[in-house]
């Protein structure tokens, strides 16, 4: 998909394919890490919390596009769980919009190194 096909795309459904995306790449990187419960673990990560604190090692290094696409995500939320703040949400829906993005177009590379800078080093 091209980067301006990928932008089409609404808000909702690149949050919602995007979470997707983010939990896959937990589950693999926690089954291949081989250290304690994978399914306790991966709370860690797949949390609005976890989520929102990965972007602020993240928004540094994003592209302009990627920058874009985050600031929209984290725009368009109007609500939030009990267990994290607007803020921490809206943070974690604009992530979740950048790794369905890369996801869509194809920048494989790109989104492994934007994961293991949030959420492994």
């Amino acid at each position: 998909m091209t980067k301006a096909e990928a932008n089409q795309i609404s808000i909702a459904s690149l949050a919602y394919l995007g979470d997707s995306v983010l939990e896959v790449m937990v589950r693999e990187m926690l089954i291949l890490d081989k250290k304690g419960d994978i399914h306790t673990r991966a709370k860690e990560y797949v949390t609005a919390k976890s989520q929102a604190k990965a972007t602020e090692r993240l928004t540094d290094i994003f592209t302009e596009d990627e920058l874009a696409i985050y600031k929209r995500g984290r725009n368009h939320t109007h609500s939030s769980p009990k267990s994290a703040t607007h803020a921490e949400y809206s943070r974690a829906t604009g992530l979740e919009c950048v790794f369905a993005y890369l996801h869509l177009t194809g920048e494989k590379d790109r989104l492994r190194y934007i994961f293991e800078k949030g959420f492994w080093e």
